[in-house]
């Protein structure tokens, strides 16, 4: 593949788009509660840890994402291949793996439908722009 004819905007913003849906997600509108309680983490827990290495790190492993989903999709996709392609691995990939991991650590069924969950839209989203943008 040639890798000049992806579309680096689409990748940059589809990288992006995991902030916006995070940030809804993990709210607490959303599954901010559930997430702590199965983790057992506080308030005051989530107030430590370096920010700048949490969230560019984060970018950055979603930058990862992005291009691979992108390279993968090729320069051809269209929104609805790459809507099917992000759903197929954000679920088949992403959030098995999650759920193998989880089960050898023991961790709670509600805890991986709200990690997994999240994956699993995030690549929906994220192939979306990738195929969408041409």
């Amino acid at each position: 593949m040639d890798l000049s004819q992806l579309n680096y905007w689409a990748i940059g913003v589809a990288a992006l788009s995991t902030f916006l849906i995070g940030g809804i997600w993990y709210s607490p509108i959303m599954f901010a509660q559930g997430w702590m309680k199965e983790n057992s983490l506080t308030e005051d827990d989530l107030k430590g840890g370096n920010p700048a290495v949490i969230y560019g790190g984060a970018f950055v492993a979603a930058l990862i994402m992005a291009f691979n989903l992108a390279a993968f999709l090729g320069p051809e996709s269209d929104l609805a291949w790459g809507a099917t392609a992000g759903a197929l691995a954000g679920l088949g990939w992403v959030a098995m793996a999650l759920g193998t991991i989880y089960l050898f650590e023991r961790r709670s069924f509600k805890l991986f439908l709200i990690n997994g969950g999240y994956q699993v839209v995030a690549f929906v989203v994220m192939g979306a722009i990738i195929g969408a943008w041409h």
